[in-house]
């Protein structure tokens, strides 16, 4: 045999070249988007379960169960929002495919790092805070006669309570300084629950949290905030009105060196622990004298209200609408009153613990204009949560959560009860 043919048949076949893998295909994302919505619906249940005994039953054993399942939501979610990026670009994604990639996102309020460490320190200090906050109390200026008394102390509802009431500028002045005091053990771990959550977000792609919150609306960071602007802009001049207004009547009453008639109003004197709500000062600001009354609360207590009639008052508006009464598992599931033999979070707010209709609110209820308009916000929460709990777990929150806060604010002009 020829010496080159010889060489070339003992010669070893040349491999086949390897296959280069294929990129990621739309059924790759949408297998993707099924698996995810099938694993955060047992991890948010988990989580949503644990959060719920926490906030109604405050104890150490809770805040640690609760940032335990935290940190396993956390750690899931980092990973899939990630492995989520390399489907965002495809084309051809079916709508609500990309929609859930979008909406993925977003999910997480505080991101965690992916270090186990710092995500673990994350979840704990989330809970500890809540916690504090839940637990919170006022014990007097420098009395330790009053410290050791815990019938002396007040918590969030009775301090919000002397400043519904007015009168006096400085026990208003009082409870709103002693409310804040609660906060400064709460300096250190929220320093640290920004920086690791800022560094969650960084790992996401953002600058910090904040730009994270505000991507959030089917726009960029900074067209929201163009957006918000523009739309501030417009009410502002009606504000403008109502604040100098309601800073005269208030400067009549304290006396102009207490409340100025130029600057801020004093925040303690706007009947609400954040000043958000005003309706508490209105026998003080009214602006007609002897005209109909615009007395929510009279007329609630006039007609001896409790809480669960309260709650059944914002139920009736809704079913008014042709909508469905709420679950029996919600009146035997809700707080509405605050208990008194543990510690609790009052601050409102509505549940599908879930994600199956078992819808909840968590309140202690006060019998006033207020908390009325407050039931009716929760409870729209709920109702949209009873209308979306068979979509896709990913699809229960709602577009954004201006879009949940606009629905509940909006059904509070038409919550006024017979007189």
């Amino acid at each position: 045999m020829h010496l080159l043919a010889l060489l070339i048949a003992v010669a070893p076949t040349p491999a086949p070249a390897a296959a280069q893998p294929a990129g990621p295909t739309p059924a790759d994302a949408k297998a993707f988007v099924v698996k995810v919505n099938e694993d955060l619906l047992k991890l948010w249940t988990r989580q949503s379960t644990a959060e719920w005994i926490k906030s109604t039953y405050i104890t150490d054993d809770t805040e640690r169960n609760a940032a335990a399942v935290d940190e396993d939501v956390m750690q899931y979610l980092g990973n899939a929002v990630k492995e989520a990026a390399k489907f965002r670009t495809l084309k051809g994604l079916d709508p609500d495919v990309e929609r859930s990639l979008n909406l993925l996102r977003f999910t997480q309020v505080l991101p965690a790092p992916s270090d186990p460490l710092k995500r673990e320190a994350l979840a704990t200090i989330k809970a500890r805070l809540e916690g504090a906050y839940g637990k919170g109390k006022w014990c007097g200026r420098d009395d330790d006669a009053k410290k050791d008394d815990k019938k002396a102390c007040k918590d969030l509802q009775a301090l919000s309570a002397v400043l519904a009431k007015g009168g006096k500028y400085d026990e208003q002045l009082e409870a709103w300084e002693g409310w804040h005091t609660i906060s400064r053990d709460m300096r250190k771990d929220y320093a640290r629950l920004v920086e690791l959550s800022n560094e969650g977000a960084k790992e996401l792609g953002f600058q910090n949290v904040g730009e994270l919150w505000r991507a959030g609306y089917d726009m960029s960071a900074p067209d929201f905030e163009r957006e918000t602007d523009r739309l501030w802009n417009q009410v502002k001049p009606l504000y403008d009105d109502l604040h100098c207004y309601v800073r005269a009547q208030l400067s009549k009453k304290y006396g102009a060196e207490k409340v100025p008639l130029s600057g801020p109003i004093p925040a303690h004197l706007l009947g609400n622990m954040w000043a958000q709500e005003w309706g508490n000062i209105y026998p003080l600001v009214e602006p007609y004298k002897g005209q109909t009354s615009l007395d929510v609360t009279a007329a609630l207590r006039r007609q001896k209200f409790d809480e669960v009639k309260l709650v059944r008052l914002g139920e009736s508006f809704f079913t008014s609408l042709g909508m469905d009464p709420l679950p029996q598992s919600f009146w035997e599931r809700s707080q509405f009153k605050k208990p008194q033999d543990r510690d609790v979070v009052c601050h409102a707010s509505a549940w599908d613990v879930t994600y199956s209709n078992d819808l909840r609110i968590k309140m202690c209820i006060k019998i006033d204009e207020e908390d009325l308009v407050t039931v009716h916000h929760e409870l729209g929460h709920d109702y949209y949560y009873m209308n979306y709990f068979k979509l896709p777990v990913l699809f229960q929150n709602g577009a954004n959560d201006g879009f949940h806060e606009a629905i509940g604010d909006a059904l509070t002009l038409s919550i006024t009860p017979s007189t």
